[in-house]
Parts: C-alpha cells; structure tokens; sequence
C-alpha cells in the first residue's frame, strides 16, 4: 500500500463547531446545509461537535427521525466535509431546504466523511484552524481526503 500525498501547509482547512443534533444529521446525509450568522468561505471543515445538545431540536420531528439510532457525541471531531455554497435566502422566498432558517447564511455542505472513532477536542463558534497533531489523527481515519 502506497503512502498518501502528504497534507498541504497552510490554510487550507478550518474547524465548524456544531450543536448536537445537528452534527448527527449532517453526518446522516439529511442536512445538507448548515445555518450561519455570517458567511464562510468554501473548502473543506472538520466537523466539530459543541459539548452542548440542543435540546428543543430533539423534539423536531424531522431531526428525531434522522437521528433515530445515531449516537449524539459531543466535544469531538466526527467528520470532515466540503462546503461548496454560502448563501442567503432571497427575502420572501420559499427556503433552500427544509434544514434553512430564514435570514441565516446557509452553508452547503457535500462531500460528509464520518469518523469511525470521534477525536475529542476543542472547538470555537467561529472557523478555528486545527492543530497539525489533530489533522494527522482525523486523516489517520480518512486517509483518501485531501484538498
């Protein structure tokens, strides 16, 4: 088996920190977008879970049937993903997806990677830049993603 060619330096990659169940439903392939106060920039994000679960969400029917079965770990990496959109609603229009909410940045979000084994780690509200040590952890898992 050949080694994989070698992550890039730089800035190429960044931490979203997401609410639980949220994160399960994107990992789920469901959610598709991810709701924003402002706009992000496209590339790849490790998906990062808050040490809080929203709570009200678990009783949104359509989260509780997406998450049904999925375990809910929180202060951890669970995935990677390419965002490949930000955008807004127009005013009055009918939402992107049934995930959107009204007047938030809706990130789009495609190629999902779950991790088998969640890393625990820290995370910020805002795009954080990940530490080379967790990167190599999370692309131990994942060794065909790269930019």
């Amino acid at each position: 088996m050949s080694n994989p060619t070698p992550l890039p330096d730089g800035d190429w990659i960044r931490g979203m920190t997401i609410q639980q169940p949220n994160a399960a439903c994107i990992l789920a392939g469901a959610k598709t977008i991810e709701n924003r106060p402002k706009r992000w920039r496209t590339g790849w994000v490790l998906l990062h879970t808050s040490k809080t679960v929203d709570q009200h969400a678990l009783r949104i029917p359509l989260v509780a049937r997406t998450i049904l079965g999925r375990q809910l770990v929180t202060g951890a990496v669970v995935g990677v993903a390419r965002i490949t959109d930000c955008h807004q609603d127009p005013e009055g229009e009918t939402p992107c997806t049934e995930w959107a909410h009204p007047g938030a940045w809706h990130l789009t979000l495609a190629d999902v990677h779950e991790l088998v084994l969640p890393i625990p780690a820290r995370g910020q509200v805002v795009p954080w830049k990940p530490q080379p040590d967790l990167l190599e952890q999370v692309f131990q898992q994942l060794p065909n993603i790269r930019p």
